[in-house]
């Protein structure tokens, strides 16, 4: 619908999955928290199960559009929409998201951080359906944060991060981040992650791994902000949401 009211797509016809309540839930299982393809976003807002197994999601959420935005958007929609500045895509891939793509052929499970190919582009074939995101249920301790820079309130971010830390023993065993508006496509920083874990948080930990995550970024230039604008942005919010989830997972810098 996004697509279409922007006169970027004029499909010949459309499909509504309004009626298949069976793509209606949130559910824990498993070790995932599994989200059908016709769950709103403000559903996950009040959902127990998503703020125990995803709080990044929730939080990422939390900063979509104004609420009437929320009670229609789904976040599989958000998704299958691939918006590179939009908070859903980027917080599925700092927590190692899967999502379910259904066709007559079968199923398959395609990773977050494989699934977006190009502004509002996806893997997703002419056939296919996104039926079910699954979330890895991160374990109790793990600290998280989202931030975004925004030229209005609640507006499409220029830049955001988001960040999901857990530490054993002081150390960082485990990490995600996942960055909007800084590429064609939502985007994961696997050099970051590689900085992080297996030391013991300190600022210069930080530091490391923000220069790391953008490294081989060239951000693109629009009238939002120009590609130097959005490094020195981008780099700023890494850095507070890398700060902030180190934090709230117990550790000090």
């Amino acid at each position: 619908m996004p697509l279409m009211h922007f006169r970027l797509a004029s499909p010949a016809s459309l499909i509504d999955i309004n009626g298949v309540d069976e793509l209606d839930y949130i559910e824990r299982k498993n070790g995932m928290l599994s989200i059908g393809a016709r769950t709103r976003q403000a559903q996950i807002l009040t959902s127990e199960a998503a703020a125990n197994a995803a709080p990044l999601l929730v939080e990422a959420i939390s900063y979509i559009g104004h609420a009437q935005i929320r009670n229609r958007g789904t976040v599989a929609g958000s998704a299958a929409h691939a918006d590179p500045a939009a908070e859903v895509p980027a917080a599925l891939i700092a927590l190692g998201a899967d999502l379910e793509c259904v066709s007559r052929a079968g199923t398959r499970a395609v990773a977050a951080a494989d699934f977006f190919t190009g502004p509002f582009q996806t893997v997703l074939s002419d056939d296919e359906l996104l039926t079910e995101i699954r979330v890895p249920a991160w374990p109790d301790g793990t600290g998280s944060a989202w931030m975004e820079l925004t030229r209005i309130y609640h507006g499409f971010p220029v830049v955001g991060a988001g960040a999901v830390v857990h530490m054993s023993d002081g150390t960082i065993d485990r990490a995600g981040l996942g960055l909007c508006g800084m590429a064609a496509t939502p985007i994961g920083a696997d050099a970051a992650i590689d900085v992080l874990v297996g030391s013991a948080p300190s600022a210069e930990l930080v530091e490391d791994a923000t220069s790391a995550a953008l490294a081989d970024l060239e951000p693109p230039a629009d009238v939002h902000g120009s590609t130097a604008y959005r490094t020195r942005a981008g780099r700023a919010y890494v850095r507070r949401t890398l700060t902030a989830a180190i934090t709230n997972a117990g550790g000090t810098l």
